[in-house]
């Protein structure tokens, strides 16, 4: 209990594969999930920059979704993966703050993003005839400064304060990225303060939020259930069972991770759940919603027809 962090100067992050043909075989498919979520949303943005069809309100919505994931996974994947290929999973203090720090960021952001997009598409469904008003440049931007901007400030405090606590002998934080509660586990003093902080935090900031998604969605569906046009439902019910698939994969491991009390959870639980929100989900995002979104689709179509219209010019 002595040996406090101004002695200390790196931490030890633990694997997330194992050291065996099973860990080798979930490097490279984590490696190739990776890949994907790096090109998938890297051609989300080169996608909307090309295009040159006045921008409606979701192009700015989902490229910025788009940046975020890709700062998202590229803030936890390249260390793990140097860790593993490299056998060293030390990581400085600095180097774990800053991590913690974009990680807490960009976390919060994409939770508040993806409320925007859900308010987009309540708007677009059920209220068709008011969508310019309430969802229009100037919204559009408001919503991406505060996400932006709450996500910052939240995780300056959190991370500001989970350096100035004392840590123990211990440098092995039981986790695969510097997550503040995996490393609060390492303190010599009493968290109960911050944990309470973090339960009040993760209710405003995640739990509330999806409260109002689910809200939002309940009348989405009922207005999707009085369309007269059959088409027009399959459209809408495709586009927003995307969208919640989503919104559930990202905001479901949250609560667990965040409001459950340490005894009723174990490090391999947070760190398997941890996973679907650090990695799956900035793989999934740009493929649902290019896959699925008729704006993005027509994007795609223009940008290629006029490198077509330019290659037979030449």
């Amino acid at each position: 209990m002595e040996n406090y962090n101004e002695t200390l100067t790196d931490l030890l992050l633990l694997r997330l594969f194992p050291p065996s043909s099973i860990g080798l075989f979930l490097f490279i498919l984590i490696a190739l999930i990776f890949l994907m979520a790096l090109f998938g949303n890297v051609f989300m943005i080169i996608l909307i920059l090309l295009d040159t069809h006045p921008h409606t309100p979701v192009y700015f919505l989902l490229s910025q979704l788009s940046l975020m994931d890709l700062k998202y996974i590229s803030t936890i994947v390249p260390k793990v993966g140097s860790n593993y290929l490299s056998g060293n999973k030390s990581i400085s203090l600095i180097g774990c703050g800053v991590q913690s720090f974009f990680f807490l960021t960009l976390a919060v952001a994409e939770a508040l993003l993806l409320t925007s997009i859900t308010y987009d598409r309540y708007v677009a469904i059920c209220l068709p005839l008011h969508y310019p008003v309430h969802m229009n440049k100037k919204v559009c931007v408001l919503m991406i400064i505060g996400s932006w901007t709450i996500g910052s400030i939240n995780s300056c405090a959190y991370t500001i304060y989970a350096f100035q606590i004392p840590y123990c002998q211990s440098r092995a934080i039981n986790h695969f990225f510097c997550d503040v509660p995996a490393m609060l586990t390492l303190a010599c003093m009493d968290t109960w303060a911050y944990e309470y902080t973090v339960f009040v935090n993760t209710r405003l900031l995640v739990v509330f939020p999806f409260t109002g998604i689910a809200c939002s969605y309940g009348w989405v569906l009922f207005a999707i259930c009085c369309m007269q046009s059959t088409e027009g439902r399959k459209k809408a019910y495709s586009t927003c069972s995307t969208h919640l698939t989503v919104v559930t994969f990202y905001y479901a491991p949250f609560p667990y991770t965040y409001l459950c009390p340490r005894s009723l959870r174990s490090p391999t639980e947070d760190k398997a759940l941890a996973v679907f929100y650090t990695i799956l989900t900035p793989m999934l995002n740009p493929i649902n919603y290019s896959l699925r979104n008729k704006e993005v689709i027509g994007a795609l179509r223009r940008v290629i027809q006029r490198m077509c219209s330019i290659k037979n010019v030449e």
